[in-house]
């Protein structure tokens, strides 16, 4: 079972629940996924929104600290998994020794 919640992303059964679970709102997951950082770990992405997205966004004139420490985990295909709140967002950095190589 899916709820809409805008395209092309979708809210997984779930995702509701633990948006209700967690005191999550809708309008927070679709600043995390449209102001977040993005990384691709073990096959979902995930969106959060850390310090930086919210020095970076303030500049702009958009405020989104009082959504840090939101992610948001999605399906490859663009499903809502789940959401939660976690303001260490070391795992989203890229593992040591996983840099890109340079083609010649």
């Amino acid at each position: 079972m899916t709820v809409e919640l805008s395209h092309p992303y979708s809210l997984t059964h779930h995702a509701v629940c633990q948006m209700h679970r967690r005191r999550i709102s809708a309008e927070a997951v679709l600043a995390t996924v449209r102001y977040g950082r993005r990384a691709w770990i073990r096959g979902a992405r995930i969106f959060a929104i850390g310090q930086r997205e919210v020095a970076r966004w303030r500049v702009h004139g958009i405020d989104v600290q009082q959504f840090e420490g939101i992610h948001v985990v999605t399906s490859p295909e663009g499903a809502i998994l789940t959401v939660y709140r976690n303001r260490d967002l070391r795992d989203m950095r890229r593992p040591s020794g996983s840099h890109r190589r340079r083609r010649s």
